[in-house]
């Protein structure tokens, strides 16, 4: 293959910059739009839910009305869970306030208890230090690894492990599902590689690590992503 020309690397260059500026300012937006629908719209959810119940108190004897106004309160309640869940999809608040290990806890437990997997963590015994766009990066790693092991991968376990030491931050999720259709070294383009895995790869990238994507030996996928901490 030939050399990249100083245009070309300049090209590169400048695409990654933007790549880079195109996913920051995106999980700004989830950010604020999350904040939104807890501000606003869940704020004002939990209001006319307190304002039923005062009203539901004050209704006569009348059974089709109790009923009705029981109706009422139950849709309420699933629409304010329908929210909070929309909120968590956006941007996981946890992981800004409560650090990667307890994000990324609740959130295996919650995939375990929702999917009938087994599904277990290793998490460091001190919270990772390192910036919150690394944190951003290894939950969204997760929750694609996660999400494959669903969709396709037929898994009926999932190892999910967070290395950290000075140098370094790894998350590795590993499946005893079907194994990787494609797999995804670092620099590798198959036919067929989700857009998700791509923009990860490339997320991954810009903070100067990898992400791969293979079948393990022994059987099932094995995503795996490597960032190397900033020098301090």
């Amino acid at each position: 293959m030939p050399d990249e020309t100083p245009d070309q690397a300049k090209h590169a260059a400048e695409l990654s910059d933007l790549l880079g500026h195109v996913v920051t300012s995106w999980d700004n937006d989830r950010r604020a739009l999350a904040r939104q629908l807890h501000d606003s719209l869940g704020s004002s959810l939990t209001a006319l839910t307190m304002h039923l119940g005062l009203l539901a108190a004050k209704l006569p004897p009348d059974q089709p009305l109790r009923d009705r106004a029981a109706q009422m309160k139950n849709l309420l309640h699933t629409i304010i869970e329908n929210n909070r869940q929309m909120q968590h999809k956006l941007w996981n608040d946890k992981l800004e306030f409560l650090g990667i290990k307890v994000a990324f806890s609740e959130l295996v437990t919650q995939f375990a208890q929702q999917y009938g997997i087994a599904a277990r963590h290793s998490l460091p015994e001190e919270e990772p230090a390192c910036p919150r766009e690394f944190g951003v990066v290894l939950l969204r790693v997760l929750e694609q690894g996660l999400s494959n092991v669903t969709a396709h991968s037929g898994a009926t376990a999932v190892d999910v492990i967070v290395d950290d030491n000075e140098d370094e931050i790894m998350l590795t999720v590993r499946d005893n599902g079907k194994g990787s259709t494609h797999d995804l070294a670092p620099g590798a383009t198959p036919d067929g590689e989700k857009y998700g895995l791509r923009l990860l790869r490339e997320r991954a990238r810009l903070l100067g690590g990898t992400l791969t994507l293979a079948t393990h030996p022994e059987g099932g996928a094995v995503l795996t992503v490597v960032l190397p901490k900033p020098a301090t």
